[in-house]
């Protein structure tokens, strides 16, 4: 597998710059373009930046170019969108099914996604009720493969402040030695395992729809780091 062209939504977040740094880096890919309200630091031959309004279909339709893989790693938090339930769908919920719309309609073959531990539609929690709508509204899109992974809490240096984040990580780390079994999967997890596990996904010959939880993003993170070394 070569030459391959990606399109990264969410790339001046932790797991979507984690992930751009690895496509950089990964010899199968020959073109990385990223889709953001803001440009990233980052200068590199493989790199194309697009500045787009995610509001505006024909712009985000223009902007997203062709390719081969999707890589969704977009994602809000109550404090960003002060409150705003609606907004907080339009960047959650509206962003990724509209990608995957314009990815469809422009040959792209594999998605892969980062949603959440527990995300389902008939959940109470807004959160995960919202990650769980997003989920099967990506499911219904003819995709050759469709990669969920659903991280619990993510380790990593982030560029703004989550004190509840924070203070929950820390309440992980010190019980992390009570999740065995089925309660592994909500073990916190490292981003950069998270953009590692979603890279190697990406090269794999997988058809269908693929969910990721801990143990399985933390095996595929040690396949990838053995591929390169």
């Amino acid at each position: 597998m070569n030459e391959l062209t990606a399109v990264i939504i969410g790339a001046t977040g932790l797991t979507g710059n984690l992930v751009l740094d690895e496509l950089l880096k990964d010899n199968d890919f020959k073109t990385v373009r990223i889709l953001a309200r803001r440009n990233v630091k980052s200068i590199h031959p493989k790199l194309q930046q697009e500045i787009v309004n995610f509001t505006n279909m024909d712009e985000y339709t223009k902007k997203f170019g062709e390719g081969d893989v999707i890589f969704c790693c977009i994602g809000t938090t109550q404090k960003k969108v002060k409150g705003d339930k609606e907004l907080y769908k339009q960047i959650d919920y509206d962003i990724p099914v509209n990608a995957a719309h314009i990815g469809i309609s422009k040959g792209f073959k594999k998605f892969l996604i980062v949603s959440a531990i527990g995300a389902n539609e008939n959940s109470s929690n807004f959160y995960l009720n919202l990650k769980g709508k997003t989920e099967n509204a990506l499911k219904q899109f003819h995709f050759d493969s469709l990669d969920i992974f659903q991280p619990s809490v993510l380790n990593g240096k982030r560029k703004e402040t989550r004190i509840t984040e924070q203070i929950l990580q820390s309440i992980l780390d010190i019980v992390s030695f009570l999740f065995l079994g089925p309660l592994k999967k909500y073990h916190a997890i490292g981003a950069d395992n998270v953009a590692k596990s979603m890279v190697y996904a990406a090269k794999q010959n997988k058809n269908g729809v693929h969910f990721y939880k801990y143990q399985e993003m933390m095996e595929m993170a040690r396949e990838y780091n053995a591929s390169k070394e």
